[in-house]
Formats: structure tokens, C-alpha cells, sequence
């Protein structure tokens, strides 16, 4: 991006836009919405003339992704970054207002431009399993939720199979699991309709502790491993990565993860973790190798956790399906 002369500032929110251009030093708003972002690509041409510009916003979910849609099939140049990125980048800010964070993200994309990549918009299908993905969790969630709340009521109840209360709960108990079922087998659909995604998914689910969810969810954070160039660098990502705490003389700690990272798909690594510990010879003694060794058994999780993912990125990356070699030695 060291080419562009000009960089175009967006802080997005729910029913606006706040545009600041860098060099030029002008800041309008427009409306979150496709007549705001014609008006918001006339204005930037209005003021920019000539120049070239590309655009950077702040990843904020559904906000944002209406904008990067419109950007893309209007093929316009646009960055979308981190918000924590930017705003480590800011330095002290005491003062908090749409304006200010629009200058600050262009400033950002100016003194940055060098390091930033284009970015483009995902598949539709990808788009809609990351979706899926989110729903079906909010309803695991609130299942789980409704089912503590009918063991409460069964407790302090003399029948229960009587009662409205926990009738009611039951059927939406049993509603939702439907629901569930139904959003996992439009996964699968969707899976089934990518070669790409279906073959990562089969060579994925070879792997002893990794199901549907724990794959899907690979998937769509890898950018069906298109992402991250190793293993190591989505080890990073999701937190499970291991870094060095070091100064002068008298501050040698031992590693550890830092605390930024993806905590659904750390959690997610951590419950295939154990599963694969009860299912997989190999990681099992791999598991108990560790403590062994002194290390206690979170650290000993998160060296199976690592295990897991370098497997992960090695079978997509063959091609072939998972093979434990401990079943065919002597």
C-alpha cells in the first residue's frame, strides 16, 4: 500500500459512518447503508480528485461487513485491521468520539501502509457457515441454560411432570435441540458443497478429538488454512503459543501464552484436548510424558492442545487422512 497517496479513515457504528481523510484533513458523516456508501465513495473522489486512495475500518462484526461487501463489488482497495491493533497504536487518548477514532484509524493506515495488505471479502459460503457457527452456539448456550434452570425446578418441585413450568421448559428444551440438529445438518450441506471445505473436513475429523465443531470452526478461522502460513502462527492466534518473558539479569520467567488470543477456539482446542487425551494412545502417553516431566496439567493440555493443531495443519497439508502409527508397530 506505499504507493497510495491518500488514505480514507472509517469508524464504523450501527447507523453511521465517520470518514476522515488523512491528507486532506476533512471528515464527514454518511448513513450505514448503501445510499451512505455511495455518497461516502462521491465524496472521497470529490475531495481526493486524482489521487490514490484506499480505505481502513476497524473490523466490528455485522457493522463492518455490510461496508466491506459494498467496497468489494465496487472492487475499491480497503483495509480491514484489528481494533486493538489500532488502538495500541494510538498512544494516550483521553478524549473518546466518533471524529477522533476515524483520524486515528487513518493515521494508523498511513503510518502503517507499508506492513498492509489489500483484503478481500470471503465466499458467501464461508461467510454463512462463520454465521452458522455463532448461532449454534448462542442456542447450545441458552439449551444449557434452560436445562439447569428445569434441574433447579425439579429439585424444589414434589412432581415436576405436572407442573406448567417445567412442561414449558421441557418443550423448549426440546425445541431448541431441534433447532441445533437442523443448523448442524445446513453445516454439513454447506460443507458438502465445497470440495475444498469437505475434503479438509474429512482428512480434519481423522484426527482423534476433532468433530464437527472443533473442524468447522478450524475452517473458518484458517480461512480454510489459507490464513496462516504455519501451524505456529495459528497457535499464536488462538493463544496457545508459548512466549518468552525476559529482562536483563534479574527477570527470567518461563514461558507462557499470552493472554490476547481467540478464546472460543482456545476453549474449543482445550476440550478436543482431552477428549483425544482419552481416545489417542499416542497423546495419551504423549499426555502423560509431560507430567512426568514436573509441568502441571494445564501446561501438559496446552502441549496437547499444540499437538493437535501442528496435526491439524500437516493433514491438510498432505492431503492424506491421519494414520496412529502405534497401532502397526512390533
Amino acid at each position: 500500500m506505499k504507493n497510495y497517496e491518500e488514505v480514507v479513515g472509517i469508524d464504523v457504528s450501527k447507523k453511521t459512518l465517520d470518514a476522515y481523510c488523512h491528507q486532506a484533513q476533512v471528515h464527514k458523516a454518511f448513513i450505514n447503508a448503501v445510499v451512505g456508501y455511495k455518497s461516502l465513495l462521491k465524496w472521497v473522489l470529490k475531495v481526493t480528485k486524482d489521487s490514490k486512495v484506499f480505505y481502513c475500518f476497524e473490523n466490528t462484526g455485522y457493522y463492518s461487513l455490510k461496508l466491506a461487501l459494498y467496497l468489494h463489488s465496487q472492487s475499491v482497495i480497503y483495509v480491514e485491521e484489528n481494533p486493538l491493533k489500532i488502538k495500541r497504536s494510538s498512544g494516550i487518548v483521553k478524549e473518546k468520539t466518533d471524529l477522533i477514532d476515524s483520524v486515528l484509524i487513518a493515521r494508523y493506515a498511513w503510518l502503517y501502509r507499508e506492513e498492509l495488505e489489500p483484503i478481500t471479502v470471503k465466499k458467501m459460503s464461508h461467510l454463512e457457515l462463520g454465521r452458522l457457527l455463532a448461532l449454534r452456539d448462542q442456542l447450545v448456550r441458552n439449551n444449557a441454560g434452560l436445562k439447569g434452570i428445569l434441574k433447579e425446578m425439579k429439585v424444589l418441585l414434589s412432581s415436576s411432570s405436572t407442573d406448567v413450568g417445567c412442561l414449558s421448559l421441557k418443550r423448549s428444551i426440546d425445541y431448541l435441540g431441534k433447532q441445533v440438529k437442523s443448523i448442524e445438518t445446513r453445516i454439513k450441506d454447506i460443507l458438502s458443497a465445497d470440495a475444498s471445505m469437505s475434503k479438509n473436513y474429512e482428512l480434519l475429523t481423522s484426527l482423534k478429538g476433532i468433530g464437527l465443531v472443533v473442524a468447522c470452526q478450524l475452517i473458518y478461522h484458517t480461512g480454510n488454512f489459507t490464513r496462516f502460513a504455519s501451524w505456529r502462527a495459528f497457535s499464536s492466534y488462538c493463544g496457545t503459543a508459548p512466549f518468552k518473558h525476559e529482562s536483563g539479569t534479574s527477570i527470567h520467567r518461563r514461558k507462557q501464552c499470552h493472554y490476547l488470543g481467540d478464546r472460543k477456539m482456545k476453549s474449543l482446542l482445550s476440550m478436543a484436548s482431552v477428549s483425544a487425551i482419552q481416545h489417542d494412545s499416542e497423546l495419551r502417553l504423549y499426555y502423560k510424558r509431560k507430567l512426568a516431566e514436573g509441568k502441571d496439567k494445564m501446561l501438559a493440555i496446552n502441549n496437547v492442545r499444540n499437538k493437535l493443531i501442528a496435526r491439524a495443519f500437516a493433514v491438510v497439508k498432505k492431503g492424506t487422512p491421519y494414520v496412529v502409527l502405534q497401532q502397526y508397530a512390533a
